[in-house]
């Protein structure tokens, strides 16, 4: 049974409008459930069942056929409202954009297909801990593996039904290794541990997955690579997610400009104005560098070639945290104390966006990254 809204948007307008229309019921609950900092399950109970977990999904295995863009525009616009709520949907939308990525390129992906759109499954990724070197244990038995870890953030896994994970292989046949694999959360030996208490997007429910002697069957592997030498399939993997998660960034810095033209309007003291102003370059630079990712993404059709492509994408992710961050603390600079207060959105947003500095890559690795790159090095040594 598809959980599609049968509105069935089919524009990036009609997909904007029907975000909106959640997002406005969203807002009422959102600083709530920030100061609880518990993750809103009523709100992905809906996403669920009015079709946006399933947007990237193509039509004819059941989703909503969004493009990659239009995915962009849904978090984008959903953050303007819940910022917690964008920021996890990005990160179980990226997963999708992954296996759309795998079938425009001729690859099965029908089985996590279904499993979004016709079962309702949220996926969680741990990419944010695993990187090239991933992290625990993992012992070879018939059958399959066992294995073992701790994996932190891990945005919505308490709504999550599926962990898109990894594990650190060290005694491989062929050396240090890691295995790429699905794990449903209702395995033997998965649990969360409530460790997510942080400064901002305290809504997100990112706690940690534990994987205490869990097993996970061949046919669950998706990949084994050798650890610590960059692989192809982070070629896949950034150029789908940095797009969508700088997207919802950019919601937020919308919100905040929303807020302090709404508190500032009409003023003309030379301070507001020249404020306002630097707000808006930052707002700027924020909307372009993320649309250039989308124009490099070509909606999921770029090529896995060990070219600029993916250095370029991470750059860009360093560009528009730089530019949304100025701009929510330039909103709150410009609206002055009103700004600074608890009382205020801009105070709930500014804590919210600087969690766009934790997504991969941080600027130092970056910018190590692309320097590599640039000389014509493996992107990781």
């Amino acid at each position: 049974m598809t959980l599609m809204d049968t509105t069935n948007p089919t524009t990036t307008a009609d997909w904007t409008e029907h975000a909106s229309s959640i997002g406005a019921d969203l807002r009422a609950h959102a600083a709530s459930y920030d100061a609880a900092g518990e993750i809103s399950r009523p709100a992905f109970e809906r996403l669920r069942a009015e079709g946006l977990t399933s947007a990237l999904v193509p039509v004819e295995f059941g989703g909503g056929g969004a493009s990659h863009s239009d995915m962009g525009a849904i978090l984008r616009t959903l953050a303007r409202f819940d910022p917690a709520v964008a920021v996890t949907l990005s990160m179980h939308s990226h997963l999708v954009a992954f296996q759309v990525w795998r079938h425009k390129h001729g690859q099965d992906a029908s089985k996590i297909f279904g499993k979004v759109a016709e079962e309702g499954a949220i996926l969680v990724s741990t990419g944010a801990s695993d990187w090239v070197g991933s992290n625990g244990t993992v012992e070879k038995v018939e059958g399959g593996y066992r294995v073992n870890a701790r994996k932190t953030p891990a945005s919505g896994c308490e709504v999550g039904q599926i962990a898109i994970t990894s594990f650190r292989w060290d005694t491989a046949p062929d050396g240090p290794s890691v295995i790429h694999c699905a794990v449903p959360f209702a395995s033997d030996g998965v649990s969360i541990d409530q460790t997510w208490d942080t400064m901002g997007l305290r809504a997100t429910g990112s706690h940690t997955i534990v994987f205490d002697n869990v097993f996970v069957p061949d046919a669950a592997v998706s990949l084994v690579r050798p650890a610590d030498v960059w692989h192809p399939v982070w070629n896949i993997v950034i150029n789908a997610a940095m797009p969508l998660i700088s997207s919802a960034y950019v919601g937020i810095a919308d919100a905040a400009v929303d807020e302090a033209m709404r508190l500032v309007g009409g003023r003309d003291d030379r301070h507001i104005v020249q404020l306002v102003g630097e707000m808006t370059n930052a707002h700027l630079t924020a909307q372009d560098v993320v649309a250039a990712m989308f124009v490099d993404s070509d909606n999921l059709q770029y090529p896995n070639t060990d070219d600029s492509i993916s250095s370029r994408t991470l750059a860009r992710k360093s560009v528009a945290a730089d530019a949304v961050i100025d701009t929510v603390r330039l909103a709150i600079e410009a609206t002055g104390g009103r700004g600074y207060s608890r009382s205020s959105d801009l105070e709930r947003l500014y804590r919210d966006v600087h969690g766009v500095l934790f997504h991969p890559l941080p600027r130092a690795k970056q910018t190590t990254l692309s320097g590599r790159v640039a000389l014509g090095l493996s992107p990781v040594g």
